[in-house]
């Protein structure tokens, strides 16, 4: 498959690159990412590779960022030479030095304790976005030994994969993309953890399941579309840890989750991102 490299340039860099690099590979077929100085050197198939789709989401961060300068150079790479562009950009991702997430390519650490290794293909979910990181330390100090744990919008399976190597008794993992469904399956055979993965979106959860912990790192819009399907299928004080979303969003989260009976405990921003622990009364 041949690729594509887009060399953006972006000023001011933060939190507008994460903001752009949220835009390209959750809602589009951009699959990998390199930060540079100036900006992100974002990849995508040749194949769909669209101009009006990267002016689009250029365009939503312009929005919400007054003055922003942003320009780019698109550049058709052959098969070897993008393998190579990425391999030596692409960065392992240390998580509150206890959760190391690493590519195949990238020699194992022993000074941590949970070791994941992703090949994210097509997938979202790497650690490098704010979002992944901010989903990755929330669970670091939640309890998830011999709990049922579903991930919503799983994307590469990573964070499953953490709730399995935590000790979880049942991970499930649904993503409405066929791609990602099928990376996510190679990336828990990898890592040799057991989640049963769905392809499906929230209609999926049917009224016999039931959940002690529910992660969702997604966009605010589906967040407050589906929170009643989150709700309806989380147990009497389970947890429910949400992210994809700016802190001016919190506000309109939090009150849908009033309505349902879910408290919010905790609140993290990493770049203008943010991720909330909600517990069910």
């Amino acid at each position: 498959m041949k690729y594509t490299e887009v060399n953006i340039t972006i000023s001011p860099l933060e939190p507008y690159r994460d903001m752009l690099v949220y835009s390209l590979g959750d809602e589009g077929p951009y699959d990998s990412f390199d930060e540079t100085p100036q900006g992100v050197k974002a990849y995508v198939p040749t194949e769909q590779y669209d101009p009006s789709f990267l002016e689009q989401c250029i365009d939503e961060v312009r929005s919400v960022a007054e003055g922003l300068k942003c320009t780019y150079v698109v550049t058709d790479l052959p098969d070897k030479d993008y393998n190579e562009a990425w391999e030596k950009g692409h960065q392992a991702v240390l998580v509150e030095d206890f959760c190391y997430v690493r590519a195949p390519f990238h020699e194992a650490r022993n000074d941590v304790k949970y070791d994941i290794v992703i090949e994210p293909k097509m997938s979202f979910g790497t650690a490098h976005h704010a979002t992944t990181y901010l989903m990755l330390s929330l669970l670091e100090g939640e309890a998830v030994e011999g709990r049922r744990v579903l991930d919503m919008g799983s994307g590469t399976g990573v964070l499953a994969i953490l709730a399995a190597k935590k000790g979880a008794a049942y991970v499930e993992a649904i993503d409405v993309d066929e791609w990602a469904f099928r990376n996510a399956q190679e990336n828990f055979e990898r890592n040799g953890v057991t989640v049963n993965a769905l392809l499906g979106d929230a209609s999926s959860l049917t009224p016999d399941k039931h959940f002690d912990l529910i992660l969702a790192n997604i966009n605010r819009n589906i967040l407050l579309r589906d929170m009643p399907a989150y709700a309806a299928v989380l147990n009497a004080g389970g947890t429910l840890l949400l992210s994809g979303f700016y802190e001016h969003d919190v506000e309109a989260l939090q009150e849908r989750a009033a309505e349902l009976g879910l408290r919010l405990r905790q609140q993290r921003s990493r770049n203008d991102w943010t991720a909330l622990r909600f517990t069910r009364e």
